[in-house]
């Protein structure tokens, strides 16, 4: 499943918030229609099962209640996708990685086995389905996310790759699986930002170190400020029984030892990270031309660089919404040659079922420092709405998502925008900026206004009313700008049917 994502270390944000966000797209064939809601402690199993691997687990009788955008439709399990819990801590889960047959070979995934010829079924391991779900009600910390999910890995195992984000107001935490029960985490240096499409990335890793602090990372309940790698207990001696190292200066270099290097990657994955890269950091490297230092066929491509200037949540939107722009490999493109247009997978393809982005805001209390925004449907033509993410429910029309398709849900207007407004790019798409602009602005202004609001009140239930009066005003708000863009956009590509009738054309 196609995902993108990008973390923003605190001292690398405008603000000083750290920041992680990500698509979340669909298989190709089908929509999973999303919805963001609040999962309150009563409502979390005790023993979990999962849909797809039938694996079950024990879960701690203390749940904490926590945002999630799920599947609105059920059947295929949960998928919690992304939140924030009681304890002021973030994590997105997931963003499918690769890998190559040695590591595979070595440390099998852990698939689902069905009841045949006599056999017992056997559970598989843990995936993207159940991994919000079995975490983040538990987690006070983003180590702490990063311990829970690595012991479960170790017991359960996963039948799938994946890399993980966990936050809070201080750090960001990267994991990435590795086979079947192995996994290594670094944390995103505060001056920088990481970029990842669905490949493994992390691409400098100090075992030695991560080795030597097992025994700070075990106690999570400690603070050491110079921790940056976590990794599975055995992972040294699994790297070594199965010459997995391929430095030759002795050099980890985790990309080479548990990535992949297909043919595919080129097309499907490395140009989404230099697109990205290229937007924050256009000077530091030649990006282009025959002198460039890196290309979308680049394979060492850097995992986390410091951008030339602090990043804002907008810049965050653009290049989760970006279709290669400015360049020859724009599918909307009417410059360049056509056989480069569309070459390279796009980051906001149609496909996307969702954006979220948690901003985590210092200096303010804590009841009303995180920001989730969400976006349903492309990015190309969706916009990014904010919510105070410490509440006890979220407004209806961003929550009542169903199968149906219907203009009162956020989810399903915004997919019928996307498709009308994709197939009248040039006309349309000046509709979609104004749209995404107007959006942005008043979602601004609102959370400053409830900002001014909450600095002034003390009582804790007054407190929730207003979190929650300020995330209602910004779903009318949002819902009614919906709306008049969906009227001009459905204009506009009625205007290009064959049949259209226009009085001068009489």
């Amino acid at each position: 499943m196609g995902c993108t994502t990008i973390l923003v270390g605190k001292k690398a944000s405008y603000d000083g918030s750290t920041m992680i966000a990500r698509n979340d797209d669909s298989g190709s064939g089908h929509y999973m229609p999303k919805k963001f809601v609040v999962v309150h402690p009563e409502e979390q199993p005790r023993k979990y099962k999962s849909v797809i691997s039938h694996v079950e687990i024990d879960l701690p009788d203390d749940p904490m209640g926590y945002t999630s955008v799920p599947n609105a439709v059920d059947g295929e399990g949960i998928w919690a996708a992304s939140g924030v819990n009681e304890a002021n801590v973030g994590m997105t889960a997931t963003e499918t990685i690769t890998s190559n047959p040695r590591v595979l070979g070595a440390d099998p995934l852990v698939t689902y086995q069905p009841a045949k010829d006599g056999k017992e079924e056997a559970a598989g391991g843990i995936g993207e389905e159940d991994i919000v779900s079995i975490v983040l009600p538990y987690i006070h910390s983003a180590r702490e996310g990063v311990i829970r999910l690595g012991s479960i890995l170790e017991k359960y195992g996963t039948y799938e790759m994946n890399g993980i984000a966990f936050q809070d107001q201080n750090e960001i935490w990267w994991l990435e699986t590795i086979g079947g029960h192995h996994w290594m985490a670094r944390k995103v240096p505060d001056e920088a930002y990481v970029v990842m499409p669905n490949q493994l990335g992390i691409d400098k890793f100090d075992l030695e170190k991560a080795l030597r602090d097992q025994e700070k990372y075990r106690c999570p309940c400690e603070e050491y400020a110079d921790l940056e790698y976590m990794c599975s207990a055995d992972l040294k001696e699994f790297i070594s029984k199965n010459h997995l190292d391929l430095s030759m200066d002795g050099v980890l270099n985790p990309r080479d030892a548990f990535g992949s290097h297909d043919d595919s990657d080129h097309v499907y994955n490395t140009p989404r990270a230099w697109y990205m890269l290229r937007n924050l950091n256009p000077k530091t490297k030649i990006w282009d031309g025959v002198n460039a230092e890196f290309t979308p066929y680049s394979d060492d491509l850097p995992w986390c660089m410091i951008p030339e200037k602090k990043i804002t949540v907008e810049d965050v939107k653009y290049v989760l919404s970006s279709h290669y722009q400015g360049t020859s490999y724009d599918p909307y493109a009417s410059y360049g040659e056509k056989e480069q247009r569309g070459a390279f997978r796009s980051i906001g393809v149609n496909r996307t079922d969702f954006l979220s982005l948690i901003q985590m805001r210092p200096g303010m209390e804590k009841d009303c420092n995180i920001l989730e925004w969400v976006a349903f449907a492309s990015n190309a033509f969706n916009v990014l709405v904010p919510f105070y993410a410490t509440i006890d429910t979220t407004p209806d029309y961003f929550s009542s998502t169903t199968r149906e398709v219907t203009t009162d849900s956020f989810y399903w207007v915004s997919r019928m925008i996307g498709a009308m407004a994709d197939a009248s790019y040039k006309s349309s798409i000046f509709h979609i900026e104004r749209y995404q602009e107007c959006v942005m602005s008043k979602g601004h202004q609102l959370i400053g206004k409830y900002d001014a609001l909450l600095e002034k009140e003390s009582d804790a239930a007054k407190r929730m009313s207003l979190r929650h009066q300020a995330n209602q005003e910004i779903a009318d708000m949002v819902k009614k700008e919906a709306s008049d863009t969906l009227n001009k956009v459905l204009y506009e590509l009625s205007n290009q049917m064959k049949n259209a009738y226009s009085r001068s054309d009489a």
